[in-house]
């Protein structure tokens, strides 16, 4: 009797796909996958046994429409636990969430007490003693197997949904993508062009940034792990990066580059850069706003939707959201790259970013990728974290062994130092009008929303006055911006207020900056907008002041960061900005810290108290290897979700009507969504509430998005200057 995995609709039976076969193809697939981590034959074991459900009678009938809903994940699950004990147990939770995600080891359990068991069919050979990775043939290390588990569960649903999406092409005449998946010679080749045809005229600015990339590039044969690149603004880091890793990998045979950006707007400019350099074809972008609508063929989209799927490509340019939160994700659509990231150049910008709560279960990723799959990690930035033991972290999950890229980086920052930083202390706002008021060209950059735009308020009439939040539209701030760029190049009057949004790789230079008292690293970020190019005579000048006027505290984390600036920025004051002062400013955050705060997710427990930390969980419940995936996976979360989106409909930048009028009858709540993305405005849930309970706002397409989106005509709180009124409500103290 023929027993089948896939059916094909409207055709005869022999054309549809035998189990045998597509368990075999699944199986092959999957170790391959997985054999740069000498994954292979566990995830082998996976690909036979991850369809044996499809075995039962019950889903053969479903296959010929005579049944209903037929769940076939369990019994190859259950066969995997009853055959091989506890390392069975950690298999099965693979199997059984091959479509749901993996599942926590007590939800696991039940499911799986509640099937019955089924003989596995003849094709399918199970061996006696599975081969265990090398990663577990010495000293069982808990976050080693756990993770090891979620790598096997990537290789486990990637050959799936590529086997199974091969047998429906096949049967339409379609061919698989033969395009290079990989780094090619032709990739090095094509970055050499690019930096000769763009050699630029002999200044110190170029011969540094010639020098940084010449050094960075000769040491790509050094062995893969842990690296280093510390390069100032200016010097050319993100074109030094992608060099080494082209380098790196063809030396070590290495087959992809992932880098990743903590801002989704750089993330939009380095893919750019980087298609220019490499190609269209080389390049893939993943993030959540990425505009599918300028692909045009229905074989790039295709490409497209499966390579930001599993990154498959060259180089990935991604978000640090989708990189770190795939590291402990457990739903398929996160977990599916994660395979692809063994044997990767993984560049990691802006990299003193991470989030504070959660940087040791990052760096502990980080570490893991370097120590047992393969990877090389560059650690690139501007201002280097002390996240190593040599740079005086003593948690467990510190670096070790990272080796420096960049030429002498004191001696860089010195180079290209472009700014000189003071303090002036405490400032009200007539005292911060009279300064703006002074100065022709300032960039103001203030610690909240409500303070920026109170401020705004005061100076709006004085020429060139604009303001940028986040509670304009994409679109307005877009507009915003080139407006200022346009001014700034016709040496007119600019004074910008905003808030540290405009810190997030805007490529803008002022002569002078403001910045409101913050961390360290953000004081940095605000340096980085002024003498961007070194275009003055004189050094840029930034300065630092403490706001008295109402509503200008920031928020408590950045009160916080504030207080340790301020107290480096006291014992460094020749310069607040030097790597000296730059390595003290971290050791201190993190010595105040404290190792809890460094892994402070919370892990649920169902009927008990809470663990605090996601290496506590994994340590604790890996002593039973009871791991609660889906549980680490909801506490792993990088953004704060306290945001509702508020769409603005009508005037200069809200939705027009007749695009909403189209999008009321439009069905697919992706493209529907992705149309409203540039007329939205993301606010604190509070005053959401407040907006719907006095009617200001409505509930829009509640059948597509339930009461995820708000509409807001234009014309009762949005001012085309400095975007969504906030008259009347308190404490909207959003620092973007």
């Amino acid at each position: 009797m023929d027993i089948f995995a896939h059916s094909v609709q409207d055709q005869p039976e022999q054309t549809w796909e035998q189990l045998c076969d597509h368990s075999l193809k699944v199986a092959r697939r999957a170790a391959g996958f997985a054999q740069p981590f000498n994954g292979d034959e566990l995830a082998y074991l996976l690909g036979l046994t991850h369809d044996i459900g499809k075995a039962k009678a019950e889903f053969q009938r479903k296959l010929r429409g005579q049944n209903g809903a037929v769940t076939h994940s369990g019994e190859g699950a259950l066969l995997l636990r009853e055959r091989y004990n506890t390392l069975g147990t950690l298999l099965a939770a693979c199997v059984a969430g091959h479509h749901s995600g993996l599942p926590d080891a007590d939800n696991l359990n039940h499911r799986l007490d509640m099937i019955n068991t089924l003989d596995p069919p003849p094709w399918a050979e199970l061996p006696e003693t599975p081969k265990l990775p090398d990663v577990l043939t010495g000293q069982i290390d808990h976050f080693e197997l756990q993770f090891l588990v979620r790598m096997l569960f990537s290789c486990l649903v990637d050959a799936d949904e590529l086997e199974t999406a091969a047998f429906y092409e096949a049967l339409e005449g379609r061919l698989g993508d033969t395009r290079p998946n990989s780094v090619t010679a032709a990739h090095r080749q094509a970055f050499d062009r690019h930096m000769a045809q763009f050699a630029q005229p002999e200044s110190t600015v170029n011969r540094l940034r010639t020098e940084i990339l010449s050094t960075v590039r000769s040491q790509a044969a050094l062995h893969s792990g842990l690296f280093s690149l510390t390069v100032p603004t200016g010097g050319g880091k993100t074109l030094a990066s992608l060099g080494f890793a082209l380098d790196h990998a063809l030396t070590h045979g290495m087959k992809r580059i992932i880098h990743v950006i903590p801002y989704t707007s750089v993330v939009e400019q380095t893919a750019d850069i980087f298609t220019d350099v490499l190609g269209p074809q080389a390049v893939v972008e993943h993030h959540s706003s990425f505009d599918w609508d300028r692909i045009s063929d229905a074989e790039d989209t295709r490409r497209l939707l499966r390579v930001t799927r599993n990154w498959d490509a060259p180089v990935v340019v991604t978000t640090a959201v989708q990189f770190f939160e795939s590291l402990y994700a457990a739903r398929k659509r996160r977990c599916v790259k994660l395979h692809n990231l063994a044997g990767s150049v993984i560049v990691i910008d802006e990299a003193q970013t991470m989030p504070l709560s959660l940087l040791r279960p990052c760096l502990a990723g980080i570490a893991e990728l370097a120590r047992n799959y393969g990877a090389s990690v560059v650690l690139s930035t501007a201002t280097q974290p002390a996240v190593t033991r040599a740079a005086g972290l003593t948690v467990p999950e510190a670096l070790d062994n990272v080796r420096e890229l960049a030429p002498d980086p004191p001696r860089l920052y010195s180079a290209l130092r472009r700014t000189r930083v003071r303090n002036a202390g405490e400032m009200d706002d007539d005292a911060l009008f009279d300064r703006i008021s002074e100065a022709e060209t300032v960039l103001v950059i203030l610690g909240n929303r409500r303070h920026a735009r109170a401020v705004f308020g005061r100076v709006q009439n004085l020429p060139g006055a604009r303001h940028l939040s986040t509670t304009m539209t994409p679109d307005h701030r877009r507009h915003a911006l080139a407006e200022v760029r346009a001014d700034l190049k016709a040496k007119k009057p600019v004074r910008l207020i905003a808030t540290s949004l405009v810190e997030a790789g805007v490529n803008i230079s002022f002569p002078l900056v403001m910045r409101a008292t913050a961390g360290l690293d953000s004081i940095a970020q605000a340096a980085g907008r002024c003498n961007r190019e070194g275009e003055m005579r004189n050094l840029g000048e930034v300065i630092v002041f403490t706001p008295t006027g109402k509503g200008a505290s920031p928020p408590e984390q950045v009160r916080e960061m504030a207080v340790i600036g301020a107290q480096v920025m006291a014992a460094h004051p020749e310069d607040p900005l030097s790597e000296e002062a730059i390595a003290d400013y971290f050791r201190r955050i993190l010595w105040q810290a404290g190792p809890e705060a460094l892994d402070a997710a919370k892990v649920g427990r169902p009927g008990g108290p809470l663990k605090a930390g996601i290496l506590k969980e994994i340590a604790e419940s890996g002593n039973c290897f009871a791991f609660r995936f889906a549980s680490i996976a909801d506490a792993f979360r990088m953004i704060d979700t306290g945001q509702a989106p508020i769409i603005i409909r009508g005037g200069r930048w809200g939705i027009p009507d007749r695009m909403l009028e189209d999008l009321q009858w439009k069905e697919g709540a992706r493209g529907i969504a992705k149309a409203l993305q540039p007329f939205v405005v993301n606010l604190p849930h509070h005053i959401r509430s407040a907006l719907e309970t006095t009617r200001a706002a409505s509930i829009w397409r509640e059948d597509l998005f339930g009461r995820d989106f708000l509409l807001l005509d234009h014309n009762q709180l949005y001012d085309d200057h400095a975007g969504l009124r906030m008259d009347g409500f308190e404490q909207w103290d959003g620092i973007a």
